[in-house]
């Protein structure tokens, strides 16, 4: 029996049941897999909110973990549930583009359709996949099953198509595309766009009606109670506040803009 790793990404919450049942379910076909919770916290049928989770949390596992996660506003219709199977992961789920961005950086090997019964359990709710037909594939795959086996190769799966920032009369816009616990707020702009928007120039990023000049390397450079912009954990443009909830100080919500603009830096005299 193999020790596997597998990590589990919801919006169920840890209030009720569900959590634990899809654990006991897994647990019951390989005791001696290992659970990870990545969270089950995602904001309910956010999908994008959990693809954004997962991709930045993913490769921080051992090859061959298997990532099983449910954001599923879509159970019981006509979406597949699916397996990735890339170079070094397991990927178990509904087929509603949460993997979008974990895929991208992965190299894809093939994509399963979950379709052999034998793989459920006796019965599936048509409201908790989660439970019956999700948590015991990627328990069977802990153990060994080929991903052949759970059902036909597919060629065509949906990818969720995530806003992109744009540069337009000098103008470098973006937006907030998820806040952390802390109020943090996280941007679609990655390092090396703004690297490349900036060019050496000094940065101006506007966000609501409050300007930031520059970037903090990281919180300790800010001032308490400072609103500042830096580069996070996962390579994109943050807006934080040092020992403070950027989200509060503005009354920010995901979708809303932030733009970035520059101004010529004098080079240091001496």
């Amino acid at each position: 029996m193999r020790n596997s790793v597998i990590t589990l990404l919801t919006d169920f919450g840890t209030k009720d049941h569900y959590v634990a049942s899809m654990k006991g379910t897994i647990l019951r076909i390989n005791p001696r897999s290992t659970l990870i919770d990545i969270t089950h916290h995602v904001s309910p049928h956010d999908i994008e909110e959990g693809a954004f989770v997962l991709a930045n949390a993913y490769s921080s596992f051992p090859k061959g973990t298997i990532h099983l996660s449910v954001v599923d506003p879509g159970v019981g219709g006509p979406r597949k549930p699916v397996l990735f199977v890339t170079t070094n992961y397991f990927f178990v789920g509904p087929d509603n583009g949460l993997f979008t961005l974990a895929l991208k950086r992965e190299k894809l090997k093939k994509v399963v359709t979950l379709t052999n019964q034998k793989f459920f359990l006796p019965h599936v709710s048509t409201t908790f996949h989660g439970r019956d037909l999700f948590a015991p594939v990627a328990a069977y795959l802990s153990l060994g099953v080929r991903p052949e086996e759970f059902g036909p190769q597919v060629d065509s799966w949906v990818e969720l198509d995530f806003p992109r920032p744009r540069i337009k009369g000098g103008i470098l816009s973006g937006e907030i595309i998820r806040i952390d616990t802390f109020g943090n707020l996280m941007t679609n702009i990655m390092e090396e766009e703004l690297i490349h928007f900036g060019r050496g120039r000094a940065l101006v990023i506007k966000v609501e009606k409050r300007t930031i000049q520059g970037l903090k390397k990281g919180y300790s450079e800010g001032k308490k109670g400072e609103l500042i912009a830096l580069i996070g954990s996962g390579g994109l443009l943050e807006i934080s506040v040092r020992e403070g909830n950027a989200q509060k100080m503005l009354k920010i919500k995901k979708g809303d803009p932030i733009q970035i603009s520059t101004k010529f830096q004098a080079p240091n005299s001496k």
